[in-house]
């Protein structure tokens, strides 16, 4: 079997495509790999804590590396952490790389254009597959997820801190994509199938944040949607 780390957002897509590969015989995930920020100890855009992070992981019996990076930080310094961080990874035997993308095809690019070099070989066990029948299926399966971030050019307030179900999916604006694809929506799982237990935690505060991005970073992604909105609605989820 491959060695292979999984690059570990701590939504839902992550979640599914973990779960996919975990059934295949071809590759085992012997690490989640999540980018953190360091200023305040959370999932970098989702605004998760970290502490909650790591239960997951315990949770689901990978071991978790953390990739620290500041609050505020430009395209060429994100690529020079990430960079010396795969090739410790290289180093330590892994060969392939999984990301729950689904139709982003800039992005996929981009992985791909720096994994190549390096010797890893990018998975995409989501890629091309329909956004309404992939989160119909994550429901399907008995995972639990609840937003943590919301767009706030795409959705109100009212979206954040939400449990990811039925009445969630069926609510959303036509415009939004059912798995929050363009960044409209990012999740936390707590259970699923390949959970030893639910992660418990309980819901804390739900405020607004502004940020702002440079035209040189913004030109790396044109084709994203969302990419570079500045407002997002945070639920800071607590750990019990």
């Amino acid at each position: 079997m491959y060695k292979t780390y999984l690059n570990w957002s701590s939504g839902k897509d992550a979640a599914l495509a973990l779960y996919r590969i975990q059934k295949s015989e071809e590759y085992k995930v012997e690490r989640l790999v999540t980018t953190v920020n360091s200023e305040v100890d959370r999932v970098s855009m989702h605004g998760l804590r970290t502490e909650l992070l790591i239960q997951q992981a315990e949770s689901l019996g990978i071991p978790l590396e953390l990739i620290k990076l500041p609050g505020t930080v430009s395209m060429e310094h994100y690529n020079s952490v990430m960079t010396e961080a795969v090739t410790k990874l290289v180093s330590d035997g892994y060969t392939h790389s999984i990301f729950g993308d689904i139709f982003l095809e800039d992005l996929k690019h981009y992985r791909e254009e720096q994994l190549e070099p390096m010797g890893i070989t990018p998975l995409f066990p989501l890629w091309k597959m329909d956004t309404k029948e992939l989160i119909l299926e994550f429901i399907e399966l008995g995972f639990k997820a609840i937003t943590v971030c919301v767009n706030a050019k795409v959705l109100g307030k009212s979206f954040c801190g939400r449990e990811i179900d039925l009445e969630f999916i069926k609510s959303l604006p036509p415009h939004v994509d059912p798995c929050g694809e363009n960044g409209e929506f990012h999740t936390f799982v707590y259970d699923g199938p390949n959970f030893k237990e639910p992660v418990k935690f309980e819901v804390g505060e739900i405020i607004k944040r502004e940020f702002t991005a440079s035209k040189k970073d913004t030109d790396c992604f044109k084709d994203k949607p969302h990419s570079w909105d500045t407002a997002f609605w945070y639920c800071d989820l607590i750990s019990k």
